[in-house]
Formats: C-alpha cells, structure tokens, sequence
C-alpha cells in the first residue's frame, strides 16, 4: 500500500474543502445568518494534520517494520524501525523526484530503498560498494576494489522467538569493519558459497548485501540499486514485537542501527 499516495490524496480532497469553506461556504453562511455545514467543518479541520503527518513522514521520518531475517543479527524479525528520509536529499512523496541535495550513502549505511525489480516494495540492505567500487564475494568474506574487509568471529549466533535458528543449524556471528563503525554480520559454515563473482558498481549505482549473508535476496542476485530508488537511512528501533518473547521485548526499543 503506497502511503505517501493516501496522504498526498487526502491532503488533496480536504484542502479542497478547506479552501471552499473559507472563501466561499463559511462566508456564504454568515451573509444568510447560519452556520456552514458541520460536516464540511469537520473534514477540511483535518487539513493541517494531514499535510503535518505528510511532510515529516516524507522530509523527517518514516516508519518501517522488518519483515523478514535477511538483516540478522543487525536487525531482526518483529522489529520497527525509523528512517531519516533527509540523509540522502529531500524527495518529492509520489514521485520520488530528489529536490535537494543533502548527502550520499557511505559505505556501511543500513539503507531504505524501492527493490529495483518491484519499486511498490521497500528494501532494507547495508551499503558495500559506491559507484566505481570493485566488489568481490568469496569464501563468505566482502572484498571491496581488490583488499579484504576486516572479519573477526565472535561466536555461535542463538536467536530468539522469531529469529531462532533454523533446526539443526548453527549459524555463526562475526565481527565487520566496513565504514567507520563496526557492526555484525551472521554466515552458515554448513552451507556452501555461491561462486565466486565481480561486479563493478556503475555510477549513480549502489550494491548492497543483507547481514545474514548466506539468507538474503540482495544485489548478488539481481546487482544495483538506482540512486532514483533510494528512501532513507535506518536510524532507531523504536518497536520490537514477538509474542514468542512475551510480545514487546523492550531490551530491543531504542537501539541505534550500525
């Protein structure tokens, strides 16, 4: 369901009526001695909230939930995320159409994004590679323009409720230094690499990768994410809900995405 279309609507029809009523209902009304119609009053009153709510969820913040494990152990299923929709430049709701130039994705960015092969679909990936960037995948370790990213294994990855292992598997979390903060990432020694594959990230272009690297639909399948398509850098958990954890699991609300 596209949101931002609800509300650009909405902000449409009772601005209409906002404007009516003003200039045309209200002051119709008071020549002939009664009221305008309360049920005009009470539309067009909703106005100013609707084009509030449209204008921070589309310049500020948006919220998002967290759909699926391709982000494990960085994010998790059940959680409820808030994107800084300004990190990456202001953008027209609807169109999508960049009108101000804020910044650009870094690399290690936890990146919102329209999935290239289905725009009505949002994405949630880490930003690897930057237009004119190298990118190699081998033996379950990240190489960026030819040098190896930093890895360091912590240890066995037990996951909760909606994130436990899947039966008979144990996955491993390690440690990644890819852009200034270090942040974790998840692999399966049981199961095999892809082959080992290139790619040279073209301009206007970004690669990203899930976290639980050996589980994620991401751009070794089907390779770029335009800069039209961007949404905005993941910022907070705001909400974690799993009833197989006792529904909110509050050790998980407030934590900033690295």
């Amino acid at each position: 369901m596209d949101f931002a279309l609800i509300l650009s609507l909405l902000a449409l029809a009772t601005g209409i009526l906002w404007l009516l009523l003003r200039f045309w209902l209200a002051p119709k009304a008071r020549r002939e001695g009664r009221e305008a119609p309360h049920w005009v009053e009470s539309i067009a009153s909703l106005f100013p909230i609707i084009v509030i709510v449209l204008v921070f969820r589309s310049f500020v913040l948006e919220p998002f939930k967290i759909p699926s494990g391709s982000m494990i152990p960085t994010l998790e299923i059940g959680d409820f995320i808030a994107v800084t929709k300004f990190s990456y430049g202001l953008r027209l709701p609807v169109l999508n159409t960049r009108i101000l130039a804020v910044g650009e994705p870094e690399r290690g960015d936890v990146m919102v994004f329209r999935f290239p092969q289905d725009e009505r679909v949002n994405y949630i990936k880490r930003v690897v590679g930057l237009p004119g960037d190298t990118v190699t995948y081998r033996n379950k370790v990240l190489f960026i323009n030819g040098e190896p990213v930093e890895q360091q294994t912590v240890g066995p990855f037990v996951g909760e409720g909606l994130n436990r292992n899947p039966p008979g598997r144990q996955p491993i979390k390690r440690r990644e230094l890819l852009g200034e903060e270090p942040h974790y990432i998840m692999v399966f020694p049981d199961q095999p690499d892809r082959e080992t594959r290139t790619w040279t990230v073209p301009e206007g272009h970004f690669f990203v990768l899930g976290d639980n690297r050996d589980q994620s639909l991401d751009s070794r399948h089907w390779n770029f994410v335009p800069e039209a398509n961007l949404v905005g850098r993941a910022w907070r958990v705001w909400m974690h809900w799993d009833c197989a954890r006792g529904c909110v699991v509050w050790s998980r609300i407030g934590g900033k995405i690295q």
